[in-house]
């Protein structure tokens, strides 16, 4: 086995169990290690740390599988990580409220780079680094075993794995090819889904518990959903007893899927309309326009997907939440939401405080959001809590 020796005092973060370790952390590599392989990890005076994945081309140069010197990484360690993860799943996750949530969440779950999702009989695997990779049979099969769902779809087509230095890649692993609809169920609501070309693994069901609170919060407001995508959170609020709601989405295929959303569910077509633009541009219309709302929901997609971005990403999420809150009447409710790893709670709220500051409003932070409980966030890697959602009420 391949030795990735530390740099002195480049050690700590491993101690203290971050399953990340940077290509500038590592004094030398020792033996020929293939992208993929199991490596351990020594400090620079020779102290045994870990078990790891080698990644020769990313910045994690390994993420760490193990920290048990006696723990052979084989088929029979991911059998017992994925029996943890549904173990958690099984008291976390109600069948009766909902048949989709995430079945493994990468480092949070111990499995590094893999992400599992269930939709409802079918499974959805992406592995996005070249450890998830390497095992990528061996899940699969533990995963079939132990769920005893034999559909098994991959949505490994995102550009991380590019930074691996993998290729990208979707397309039927095992069992019957997913239709192009598939139905889900959260809280009531039915959804279609499109497995093969929704975003992220098709849908976003970190959001699942954050719905049912707009929800609870829509009834007889006109509210607003800015970023919309196959309208989730607009149905939410018209379920919930909302008078009205606007959606604006980029795209006219994930307005048609909106669409097809209201019918599935039997809400009034006459509650709800769609803008089909750039979010930024229709609601600066609409601010011109001298239009208002009770409720608004800005969700964009990730403007920062590290640090390095995050002055960049400041100031999108800035001008979307200060156009949100002029767009406000008294006693307004914003949901303003980041799912950028680069944008940590601490910065998001000061750039809310700095929207209200330039909206002239007095706001106040009622509640904090998060992923819901199927997403955990492991304590040794706080990078897992990526979904940062705050409430803010407009005095």
């Amino acid at each position: 086995m391949a030795i990735v020796r530390l740099k002195p005092g480049r050690e700590k973060s491993v101690v203290r169990r971050h399953p990340w370790i940077f290509s500038g952390a590592v004094l030398e590599v020792r033996g020929a290690a293939q992208d993929g392989e199991t490596v351990e990890v020594l400090s620079a005076d020779e102290t045994w740390l870990a078990k790891g994945a080698y990644s020769s081309k990313s910045q994690i140069r390994v993420r760490i599988w193990s920290w048990d010197p006696d723990e052979e990484i084989d088929p029979k360690f991911f059998q017992k990580r994925i029996e943890k993860a549904i173990e958690l799943r099984r008291w976390c996750i109600d069948p009766a409220q909902a048949n989709a949530y995430r079945l493994i969440h990468a480092e949070s779950d111990g499995l590094p780079g893999l992400i599992v999702d269930c939709y409802h009989d079918i499974l959805v695997i992406q592995c996005l680094s070249w450890g998830a990779e390497r095992w990528r049979e061996a899940i699969v099969k533990n995963l079939v075993e132990l769920t005893n769902l034999h559909s098994v779809y991959e949505r490994s087509d995102v550009d991380v794995r590019r930074l691996e230095g993998l290729e990208v890649r979707s397309g039927l692993i095992q069992g019957e090819m997913p239709p192009e609809r598939v139905k889900i169920r959260e809280h009531g609501i039915h959804y279609w889904v499109d497995l093969a070309h929704g975003h992220k693994t098709g849908f976003y069901l970190d959001q699942r518990a954050n719905r049912r609170i707009i929800g609870q919060l829509a009834e007889g407001r006109e509210t607003l959903d800015c970023f919309s995508y196959t309208g989730g959170f607009a149905l939410s609020a018209l379920k919930g007893g909302a008078k009205s709601c606007l959606g604006i989405e980029a795209s006219g295929e994930a307005i048609q899927l909106a669409r097809e959303n209201i019918d599935l569910n039997g809400v009034n077509h006459k509650a709800v309309d769609w803008i089909q633009g750039n979010a930024f541009q229709v609601l600066r219309q609409l601010r011109d326009q001298g239009r208002k709302f009770d409720l608004v929901v800005t969700d964009p997609p990730k403007f920062a997907a590290t640090a390095s971005q995050a002055e960049r990403a400041a100031r999108g999420y800035k001008d979307i939440n200060l156009l949100g809150l002029k767009l406000l009447r008294p006693g307004g409710i914003l949901g303003a939401f980041s799912c950028s790893g680069g944008i940590n709670a601490d910065l998001f709220q000061k750039i809310l405080a700095g929207a209200a500051l330039d909206a002239g409003v007095e706001a106040r932070i009622i509640q904090r959001l998060s992923q819901d409980r199927d997403h955990p966030v492991a304590l040794n890697f706080p990078e897992g809590e990526y979904l940062k959602g705050l409430l803010v009420y407009v005095e």
